[in-house]
C-alpha cells in the first residue's frame, strides 16, 4: 500500500470515535434526543394504527395494509437514519465551512475533500431510529406471514442502500450551492418537504388528477417517490405488474448513478468557485 495514500475506512473510524467522544461530553443532550426519537416514532405507530382501525375488517389503503404499509415506513426509516446519522449534519455544516473559509483546512489535507466532508461528524443518536426502523421491519413481515426468498432480500439491501445515495445526492448538491449564495440555511427544510412525499407509497398518489402530477414529477423529473417504493415492492413483491416492478427498479439505479455523477460535479464546480479566507 502507498503510505502516501490516506487509508479511508481508518479516518472514517477516527471521525466515528470522535463523534461517541463528543457525544458522552454531553450525556443529557443525547438521552434527551434518543427519548424524542423514541415519542416520534410511538406517535408515528399510534397515528397509522389508528388509521387502519378506521378502514374496517379490509383495512387497506391503495392495496396497502397495515402489515405492509409498516414495512414500508420501517423501509423510509431505515433510509432516512442513515442519511440522518451520517450525512446530514455534513451537508449541513459545509455552507457554514465556505461562508467562515474553514474550509481551507480541508483542502490542504492530504484526502478527498469530498469524503473528508461528508464524514467528518456522525450524529449518533439518530442511530436508534435504525435499531426502532428494524425492530418494526421484523414485527410488520411476522405479521404478514408470507416467507421471503433471498433474491427479495438482497434486492431489497440493494435498494436501501440506492436510496441512502441517491439522498445524500441530494443533499451535497443543494449544500455545494453555498459557494455562490453565501449561506444555506434551507437544507434542513428542503429535506423534510422532500420526505414528506417519500412517506407514502408510489400507489397512494393515483386517487386523484393532482396526486397523478405529483406522481409523475416525483417519478420521472426527480425520482423521489421511487427511493422507499422500490425497496418495499422488491421485498413485499407488492407491485401486479412485474415489469412495472422491473422498470421502477431500473429507473432507481440509472438515476441514482445519475445524481451521484452530477453531484460530485456540482461539488467541484463549487471547490473551483470557492474563495479561500486568504485570497
Amino acid at each position: 500500500m502507498n503510505p502516501s495514500r490516506p487509508h479511508y475506512f481508518r479516518v472514517f473510524w477516527t471521525f466515528f470515535r470522535n463523534s461517541v467522544v463528543r457525544e458522552m461530553m454531553f450525556r443529557g443532550n443525547f438521552i434527551i434526543t434518543v427519548m424524542a426519537r423514541l415519542l416520534w416514532f410511538a406517535a408515528q405507530l399510534t397515528l397509522f394504527e389508528i388509521i387502519f382501525r378506521s378502514l374496517g375488517p379490509k383495512g387497506e389503503i391503495n392495496g396497502w395494509g397495515r402489515p405492509e404499509y409498516f414495512a414500508f415506513m420501517a423501509t423510509g426509516m431505515l433510509i432516512n437514519s442513515i442519511v440522518e446519522t451520517f450525512f446530514m449534519p455534513n451537508c449541513a455544516n459545509f455552507s457554514e465551512l465556505i461562508r467562515t473559509g474553514n474550509l481551507d483546512f480541508a483542502l490542504v489535507k492530504p484526502i478527498d475533500t469530498q469524503f473528508l466532508v461528508s464524514f467528518e461528524k456522525v450524529n449518533l443518536p439518530n442511530l436508534n431510529q435504525l435499531v426502532m426502523a428494524g425492530g418494526l421491519l421484523g414485527y410488520a413481515l411476522y405479521v404478514r406471514g408470507q416467507p421471503i426468498g433471498l433474491v427479495p432480500v438482497l434486492l431489497y439491501l440493494l435498494f436501501i442502500a440506492t436510496g441512502v445515495v441517491f439522498f445524500y445526492s441530494l443533499m451535497i448538491s443543494l449544500a455545494s450551492t453555498s459557494v455562490y449564495f453565501g449561506r444555506n440555511q434551507g437544507l434542513y427544510d428542503f429535506w423534510f418537504y422532500v420526505t414528506v412525499f417519500a412517506r407514502y407509497p408510489w400507489s397512494v398518489y393515483n386517487s386523484s388528477p393532482i396526486g397523478q402530477v405529483v406522481q409523475s414529477a416525483f417519478t420521472y423529473v426527480v425520482p423521489i417517490l421511487l427511493v422507499v417504493t422500490v425497496p418495499a415492492t422488491e421485498l413485499l413483491s407488492k407491485m401486479d405488474d412485474e415489469g412495472w416492478q422491473r422498470w421502477f427498479s431500473l429507473l432507481a439505479l440509472g438515476a441514482t448513478a445519475l445524481s451521484l455523477v452530477v453531484s460530485r460535479a456540482i461539488f467541484n464546480w463549487s471547490l473551483k468557485r470557492y474563495r479561500s479566507a486568504s485570497s
